[in-house]
């Protein structure tokens, strides 16, 4: 007979090999076509809402690996709160105006601004950002994302563009918007104003320049003018600031002194004497006054090259110790420091350059010259002149354009500025009623809104939502009213923002408007855009309050770190001011991707990921449990190839662990078959336990968005609680026991909990390969929903928890360790082959680890997987002594009788029965119950 064909051998449809990249795709045409959203959504409908808000990425290019981790999290949550029983509705959204999506346009599609009308460039941009858009969303559908990808938000819709309007209006019905001279910054490679969102900081080589400025009057007569000649020493990094040079600073604390150095004297800060002596070679002398900052006020300098200005010394909070001479060259039009002590002074703001970097003709003999050539005939003018002390260059960082990537300069122009000073205490206040994840995210947008200067809201383009001012042409005055605003909205609520370039400013007021300054009746348009940061700040209205299912507020914003100072902000402000909170109940924070090195990833280091790429070898699954797996919270991540290698070894130990809880349940009906858990095997109800403080810890995490602990969990629990133990010692009993047997029954009562819980708990992060199984088992009815992203999140019943029997099992894994050291060291001896072939003799002293073996001891010969186990009470002269266990000696010997046939255990009993010679008793009774064929 062959015995083989008796044993209840392991049996599943379910591949070992997981080939994700072909049956990915398969499944997602399957979600499609049966609109699994709508599914999901109807089957919510009366659930509470769980409202998640999608900040919008630029639609300016393909994805990367960034997108995937922050588009994956999101997923996750999504998924989970559904499970979690919320309607949770999911609207994608894309950025679509400003800066980026015009500098990536003109640059690929090869556009000449100067050829172009406004109109043929906004239709080009507008084509080329909705281009972009259909591939990115093609792109994050192929990772399984589920959600309304055919209803998606844009902030180029006219009724998205409507609704920022109505957050413009509000504000400016608030007193919040206004037109002022202000230092910004300022690009002159893409030539408009940047936020400090767009500006990223690296290291830039400058000049370093110490310049003598001679004293010519001294109002309160404190320098000793008619000995000596004297100079007050600046130190700057941007000689051609210099053409705006009006003022002096000093700090009104700092010690001063007067430096005799033969035939002139200077003025420094005391504590920086030394280093201004060495950078400027100054002869040997000697300190001839000393005064405070205070002192030396209102004195006035000879300009260094205009012969025709004085530059005033002045005093400044802002003045530091850190670098320079103490004595800090000031330009208000070039510096915001400089700007705002020049204003408490009433200063000239002199900025003499145009918007590409250009010096204008109130620069003199320098008009025309682009600012860095500038700077070299400058300081050969220094020289000249005698006033150059000492001339460098330094390494420093400095703002870049975050576009362009090229320096950006500080310039003082009149742009329009939403005003946050009458708000801000407000905006402080709901920071402290949000949850941050991590919780420095709430210390940190607190600092930005605490020190955050007005919010310039102008950008000199043409791709976006203009500013909805008119100016009379007669005098100049803006008009805009709450009923100028209102024509501008509903007619862009209709057209869309290009009416706004298409249409003279008459056709929009549509009737006659009076300037209230001068009686005049024509007007121009503003030329200017709104800030994209407004644009996308403006969503939570555009968007919560228009797509369908969503309402004010979000319950949560997730975005990379950079947004506290972004969108988190932007949207936050425009939250304040426009609906009178904060536009979030929780905000969660990822971080950047670098490479394995810890390196930026850049085309010029090479080291860029192309998530298809990734996808067509390795499938999505894997790459979705590259992002549960980092601790995305606690700060930047990193990805390579080898890290990857290693999350599809842990994606293959899930797979194949699930596939093996599988294969034990050909024959096992979830409603009929199962037996209560106080009925099962000890060791089933073990993990039965186990898996209940599986299920509970994973929950807590996922509730607090720490996907790598759901991994690393999840990942320790089928490496070793069930691959190392569990799965390993109870396949004697599920292949050799009678296929009823309540043994059987009992593990595969276990199983099914550990498969249906398991497949539930990683739907959110392993969405194909938990719907793969979950289709597996709808095709026998073990599971009824057509989809388990359609599933409740898995229970564990109070009954499944035993903490008593988890402390009993940690004491039977310490003795089960022990003894395999010893089987182990007998394998290598050859004296035994495999564990089977091995009686082991336990010798234990009189204690409680005594009691508790001798208390289990039919369990014994399962947990070690040996044919059996004797017992001994008290020790053996010369035994062999546990190594961690003191009061446990082990002896390994042959096991006794013959070996069955059929389950491979040695047993006396092997031939005891006439019909079946080489079985055990076990094994026989089994046979003998089988049905005849």
């Amino acid at each position: 007979m062959d015995y083989n064909k008796t044993l209840n051998l392991p049996e599943t449809k379910f591949p070992m090999r997981a080939n994700l990249a072909e049956r990915e795709p398969e499944q997602l045409k399957i979600w499609y076509e049966t609109d699994l959203y709508q599914q999901i959504r109807q089957a919510r409908a009366a659930a509470p809402k769980y409202i998640f808000h999608d900040g919008p990425p630029y639609a300016n290019g393909d994805i990367h690996i960034g997108h995937v981790l922050n588009k994956t999290l999101k997923d996750v949550i999504v998924k989970y709160k559904t499970m979690r029983g919320f309607d949770v509705p999911y609207t994608p959204g894309w950025d679509m105006h400003g800066l980026p999506i015009e500098y990536a346009a003109v640059r690929q599609l090869g556009l000449k601004l100067n050829e172009i009308s406004v109109l043929d460039l906004r239709k080009k941009c507008a084509e080329f950002a909705k281009g972009w858009m259909e591939k990115q969303r093609v792109s994050l559908k192929r990772l399984g994302i589920i959600c309304d990808w055919d209803n998606p938000y844009m902030t180029l819709l006219p009724k998205y563009e409507a609704k920022q309007m109505d957050v413009f209006a509000a504000m400016y019905q608030k007193g919040l918007i206004y037109k002022g001279l202000k230092p910004v910054h300022w690009c002159p490679n893409c030539e408009t104003v940047l936020a400090e969102a767009e500006i990223e900081y690296a290291d830039k080589n400058s000049h370093s320049i110490y310049v003598a400025f001679e004293v010519k009057e001294d109002p309160n007569q404190r320098l000793p003018l008619t000995e000596k000649p004297i100079d007050f020493i600046i130190w700057t990094t941007t000689p051609w600031t210099l053409p705006a040079n009006v003022a002096i600073c000093l700090n009104p604390d700092f010690d001063y002194v007067l430096y005799d150095c033969g035939e002139r004297r200077v003025v420094v800060a005391k504590a920086l004497l030394e280093a201004a002596k060495k950078a400027c070679s100054l002869p040997q002398g000697s300190i001839v006054a000393e005064y405070k900052g205070t002192d030396l006020e209102m004195i006035l300098c000879q300009h260094p090259f205009i012969a025709d200005r004085l530059s005033q010394v002045i005093l400044g909070d802002h003045v530091t110790l850190e670098t320079g001479t103490g004595c800090v060259h000031t330009a208000p039009g070039h510096g915001e420091d400089d700007f705002n002590v020049g204003k408490k002074y009433h200063l000239p703001v002199l900025n003499p350059t145009d918007n590409s970097g250009h010096f204008t003709a109130e620069a003199g003999k320098y008009a025309g010259m682009k600012l860095d050539a500038a700077n070299d005939v400058i300081i050969a003018d220094l020289e000249a002149s005698g006033r150059l002390l000492a001339h460098g260059t330094i390494t420093h960082s400095y703002p870049h354009c975050w576009r362009c990537h090229k320096p950006i300069l500080f310039r003082t122009t009149e742009q329009w500025f939403a005003s946050v000073d009458s708000i801000r205490q407000q905006a402080m206040d709901e920071i402290e009623k949000v949850h941050w994840y991590p919780g420095w995210g709430k210390e940190r947008i607190g600092n930005m809104v605490k020190d955050r200067g007005d919010w310039c809201i102008s950008r000199q383009r043409s791709w976006g939502v203009g500013l909805p001012i008119f100016y009379c042409k007669q005098c100049g005055k803006e008009l805009i009213t709450p009923e100028t605003l209102r024509i501008v909205r509903d007619l862009i609520a209709v057209e869309g923002s290009d009416v706004w370039y298409a249409k003279e400013a008459q056709e929009i007021l549509g009737k006659e408007f009076s300037c209230e300054r001068c009686g005049g009746h024509e007007f121009s348009k503003e030329t200017d855009i709104m800030d994209v940061w407004f644009d996308s700040g403006s969503s939570h209205v555009a968007v919560l309050e228009q797509w369908p299912g969503l309402s004010w507020p979000a319950d949560l914003y997730l975005e990379g770190a950079d947004q506290h100072r972004g969108w988190f902000q932007s949207s936050l402000w425009t939250g304040v001011a426009a609906r009178g909170g904060a536009p979030y109940r929780a905000v969660v924070t990822n971080g950047f991707v670098m490479d394995g090195e810890g390196r930026k990833m850049s085309k010029s280091l090479g080291n860029v990921v192309n998530p298809s790429e990734v996808i067509k070898q390795n499938g999505a699954d894997v790459l979705r449990l590259w992002a549960a797996s980092t601790d995305a919270k606690a700060g930047d991540v990193r990805y390579s190839k080898e890290i990857q290698k290693q999350v599809a070894e842990v994606y293959r130990k899930i797979r194949n662990t699930l596939r093996f809880l599988h294969s034990l349940l050909p024959d096992f009906n979830p409603i009929t078959d199962r037996i209560a858990v106080q009925e099962m095997v000890l060791i089933d109800q073990w993990i039965v336990s186990r898996l209940a403080g599986l299920v509970r810890d994973v929950t807590e995490y996922y509730e607090d968005f720490d996907y790598h602990l759901v991994y690393h969990n999840i990942h320790g629990f089928c490496a070793l609680d069930l691959s190392a133990f569990y799965l390993d010692v109870i396949k004697d009993r599920m292949y050799a026991s009678g296929k009823t047997s309540r043994e059987r029954r009992s593990g595969q009562t276990a199983a099914w909990y550990l498969l249906d819980s398991m497949i539930r708990m990683l739907a959110p992060i392993l969405s194909f390969t938990a719907e793969e199984m979950w289709q597996e088992l709808r095709a026998v009815g073990f599971e009824t929903e057509a989809s388990v992203h359609l599933a409740v999140w898995p229970k564990a019943e109070a009954e499944w928890l035993n903490q008593g029997l988890e402390a009993q099992f940690s004491q039977l894994l310490a003795v089960r360790e022990e003894v395999n050291k010893v089987l182990e060291t007998e394998r290598q001896l050859k004296h035994i082959g495999k564990s089977l072939d091995a009686k082991v003799h336990l010798y234990l002293k009189d204690g409680a680890l005594q009691d508790f073996v001798f208390a289990n001891q039919t369990l014994w010969a399962e947990i070690l997987i040996v044919s059996q186990v004797v017992l001994h009470r008290g020790s053996l002269e010369n035994g062999l002594q546990a190594e961690n266990l003191p009061d446990l000696q082990i002896q390994i010997a042959a096991a006794s009788g013959k070996q069955c046939v059929r389950c491979w255990n040695f047993s006396d009993q092997v031939g005891s029965e006439a019909e079946h010679p080489e079985l055990c008793s076990r094994c026989a009774a089994v046979v003998r119950e089988l049905p005849l064929d």
